[in-house]
C-alpha cells in the first residue's frame, strides 16, 4: 500500500478479529481492515495531525493510531447533525420500534437437563413430560408441583419468576411466553441451555407506543452514525482510489478514481 507491505503474520493476528464462513474470507477481512489502517495513518502524517489520546467510558485509553485516526476523520469527514424534520419523518417510518418493552408475569417449573448428557436428559425429559400431562388435567397443582420439582429457586414462590421483561430469560423462554395468553401454560416443554420448562403466564402488560420526545436524542444520534458511517465509507474509498494498493480491492474505490 503505497510503498508498505503489510506483512503476512500482521494479518494472521488481525484474522481473530473478523468472523466469516471462510478462512479465506476472515484472511481477506483482516488484510483489508490493515491496508485502510494504513491508508488513513498515512493521510493523518502527511497532514501533520497531532495524536491526543482520550479515555471512554470505561477507561479504555485509545492507542496513538487510534487517536490518530479519528482525528483525521473529525478534521475531513463532515457529518452535519440530523435536523428535527429529519428525526420526526424517521419516527413517523418506524413507529413499531418506538414501544415500551411488555412486561411479563410468568411461572415456571425448571428440570434441569443437558442435552449432551444423555441418559440424565431422558430421565429429566421423562419426568417433565409426566409433570406436564398432570398440570393439563389439574392445572391448579402447578405451585404445588414447582416446589416439588423445579430445579429453579423459584420453586419456593411456587415457581413464580415475578415481573420479568425481555432480556431477562432465553430467547426460547421469551418466545414461549410470547405466544401465550394471562393464564395459559405451554402445551410442549421449553427446551433452553438451563434445561426443560413448563411455563405459565400469569399476567401481561403490554408496551405503549413512546412519544418522540423521549426518544428523539436516540433517533439523532442513530441518524448521526448512520451518515457518518457513509461518509467515512466515501472518505475512505477517495483515498484509496489516489492510492497504490496491491493485493486487495477497497469497496468504492473504482468509482472515485479518474483515469
Amino acid at each position: 500500500m503505497n510503498g508498505v507491505t503489510i506483512p503476512r503474520d500482521e494479518i494472521a493476528r488481525e484474522v481473530q478479529h473478523h468472523k466469516a464462513s471462510r478462512p479465506f474470507e476472515a484472511w481477506q477481512s483482516a488484510a483489508r481492515a490493515l491496508v485502510i489502517r494504513e491508508l488513513l495513518l498515512q493521510r493523518a502524517r502527511s497532514l501533520g495531525i497531532a495524536s491526543a489520546p482520550r479515555e471512554n467510558d470505561g477507561g479504555r485509553r485509545e492507542t496513538e493510531e487510534e487517536a490518530l485516526m479519528r482525528a483525521l476523520i473529525e478534521k475531513e469527514v463532515a457529518t452535519p447533525d440530523p435536523d428535527e424534520a429529519a428525526c420526526r419523518r424517521y419516527f413517523e417510518q418506524n413507529r413499531r420500534r418506538f414501544r415500551s418493552q411488555p412486561i411479563y408475569a410468568a411461572s415456571h417449573i425448571l428440570f434441569a437437563a443437558l442435552r449432551d448428557q444423555t441418559d440424565s436428559f431422558a430421565r429429566a425429559q421423562s419426568l417433565a413430560n409426566s409433570v406436564l400431562a398432570e398440570l393439563k388435567r389439574h392445572p391448579e397443582r402447578f405451585g404445588e408441583l414447582a416446589r416439588a420439582h423445579s430445579a429453579c429457586p423459584s420453586a419456593a414462590q411456587s415457581g413464580s419468576l415475578g415481573q420479568i421483561t425481555c432480556g431477562q430469560t432465553t430467547i426460547e423462554f421469551e418466545r414461549a411466553l410470547e405466544r401465550l395468553v394471562p393464564g395459559a401454560m405451554t402445551d410442549a416443554l421449553v427446551e433452553t441451555r438451563y434445561g426443560l420448562h413448563i411455563i405459565r403466564l400469569d399476567g401481561k402488560i403490554d408496551g405503549e407506543a413512546l412519544p418522540f420526545e423521549l426518544v428523539a436524542e436516540r433517533i439523532a444520534a442513530y441518524l448521526r452514525e448512520s451518515v457518518m458511517h457513509r461518509a467515512t465509507a466515501q472518505y475512505i474509498a477517495r483515498l484509496a482510489s489516489a492510492a497504490e494498493i496491491a493485493g486487495i480491492e477497497i469497496a468504492g474505490a473504482e468509482a472515485h478514481r479518474v483515469s
